[in-house]
């Protein structure tokens, strides 16, 4: 079972990898999808169902079926395409990533997510159940939650506007 986490952990690494480089935001869109399956996968894996459905329907279905939306509704062309990169914004790219790596380096540590045995019958919570899930997004997750959602929402209505302006 080790071999397999590690497997579509990699994949997933790889996967979002090639979303990040590609040129085509269609292209990217469907390698994220990819990392989304991954990801379901390794729920499988640790026995959380719940959460692989979850991750599958949601994220997969319908946040992609979002994103591919809002990049058909944007069309952006080659000009377009080609005004959107620069030494500024890839040195805010550079620097961006090397934050996200350092919080992630620090979540790991912290987290003691390697200390944790992988695939042994000791390290198997009931984290996946859909009580646990309701509970802890209910009660300890919901301001993130409702954050998330408003971002959704102002990234939509972010799209909308710009499609409108450039219509009108």
């Amino acid at each position: 079972m080790t071999a397999f986490f590690w497997l579509f952990a990699v994949l997933a690494v790889a996967a979002a990898m090639l979303a990040i480089t590609r040129r085509n935001g269609v292209a990217a869109a469907l390698w994220v999808a990819l990392v989304f399956v991954c990801i379901a996968a390794q729920f499988v894996l640790m026995r959380a169902y719940f959460l692989a459905a979850v991750e599958v329907l949601v994220y997969a279905g319908a946040i992609m079926v979002l994103f591919l939306f809002v990049i058909m509704l944007l069309n952006l062309d080659e000009k377009e395409a080609a005004r959107l990169e620069g030494p500024r914004l890839h040195a805010a790219g550079v620097v961006l990533a090397a934050l996200f790596l350092t919080g992630l380096v620090f979540t790991v540590r912290e987290a003691g997510l390697f200390e944790v045995p992988i695939g042994s019958q000791g390290s198997m919570l009931p984290a996946g159940e859909t009580g646990n899930v309701a509970r802890d997004l209910f009660l300890e997750f919901l301001l993130p939650f409702e954050i998330a959602s408003f971002l959704l929402l102002a990234a939509i209505v972010g799209a909308v506007l710009i499609t409108k302006r450039r219509l009108t």
